[in-house]
């Protein structure tokens, strides 16, 4: 028999939460339900959770703060943040603080339940990949490393690495933007073709010390890693 997963969820409002909670449960969830950023904190260091499900407007602390806090000690915990808000700059900043999804409310119990299977899975896949080398620079996966000739060493963010790691599997080849954004985003709208068009910008200023390395924009199609 598998073992449940263990979801703590921050979410400030009562109802809501409780009917989220109820529906996994039913799902054979573990739920850990906090209606605060503090308690999630607290409740996240002693329960070790699976994954987390983080509404981004909650009192004492925010799910944005509350995640850059859990990044700054766990690199790989999935994050999910739930948002009333669809403005291109919130998401992006979801992201950017190490998020892995977003959902925008309302939203529906199994579509929630869609995105946590699949971060774990790519949890899994992380923990299965060797050292990559690429060009001047090493790319260890699971701990979300780049390091530049044994000597600068960066961190990415949970994001950077997994659009970096789908280069990588599609080097010197053009990586559907389509494809990449479904697989990684959840979906190809706007706002997660931006905050892709973003990652990309970081991404190429990390790899710059390499002359060699170039990820190239290919008008209408996606991106190309040449090495």
């Amino acid at each position: 028999m598998n073992a449940k997963i263990k979801l703590l969820l921050a979410e400030d409002e009562a109802a809501l939460g409780q009917i989220i909670k109820e529906s996994l449960e039913t799902r054979d969830f573990e739920v850990l339900l906090c209606d605060n950023g503090d308690k999630a904190f607290e409740t996240y260091k002693t329960q070790q959770p699976d994954v987390l499900v983080l509404d981004v407007m909650m009192p004492k602390k925010d799910g944005f703060t509350l995640a850059k806090e859990i990044r700054s000690t766990d690199p790989n915990i999935p994050i999910i943040f739930l948002t009333a808000k669809s403005q291109t700059a919130d998401v992006v900043e979801g992201f950017s603080i190490g998020g892995n999804d977003y959902l925008k409310k309302p939203f529906s119990m199994e579509e929630l339940i869609v995105r946590v299977h699949n971060l774990l899975d790519h949890k899994k896949t992380q923990q299965n990949i060797a050292l990559i080398i690429l060009g001047d620079y090493s790319f260890n996966f699971p701990k979300q490393l780049l390091t530049y000739k044994n000597e600068s060493v960066i961190q990415l963010t949970h994001r950077e690495a997994h659009l970096l790691f789908h280069l990588i599997q599609n080097k010197n080849q053009v990586l559907d933007r389509t494809l990449i954004l479904n697989k990684l985003w959840g979906n190809d709208d706007f706002f997660n073709a931006r905050s892709m068009d973003v990652f990309i910008s970081k991404l190429r200023k990390k790899l710059q010390k390499d002359s060699n390395l170039q990820i190239l924009n290919v008008r209408g199609y996606g991106y190309k890693l040449v090495c």
